[in-house]
């Protein structure tokens, strides 16, 4: 038995912390309460909108993989989640929005 959280706990997790933080979170496209893969979008104020999601990183751990594609970052995940609708897709806008969703949604 995977010692994993489920993706919905996940997912609830870090719009929790983040709203608690004084930012805010919303679930853009909701994914497999189970074992859906979890695209964040990240807003940190006066840079760029970023795409983070869980992957293996080179070490052959958990880790963020940033998946921001060069233009058209709605249509990439709409796109994404067209082909997988298991996907979750969350929005935060939050100072250090990566190292939120860093320390929620990865399994260290």
């Amino acid at each position: 038995m995977s010692g994993r959280l489920p993706s919905g706990i996940l997912v609830s997790a870090l719009l929790r912390r983040v709203n608690d933080a004084g930012g805010f979170g919303a679930v853009m496209a909701k994914g497999d309460p189970q074992g859906g893969a979890i695209l964040v979008i990240a807003i940190d104020k006066g840079a760029p909108p970023r795409l983070l999601e869980r992957g293996i990183g080179p070490e052959g751990r958990t880790a963020l993989i940033d998946s921001t594609p060069l233009e058209d970052l709605d249509g990439y995940w709409r796109r994404r989640r067209a082909r997988d609708p298991d996907l979750w897709v969350i929005e935060v806008d939050i100072a250090a929005a990566e190292r939120f969703a860093a320390e929620t949604i990865l399994d260290d």
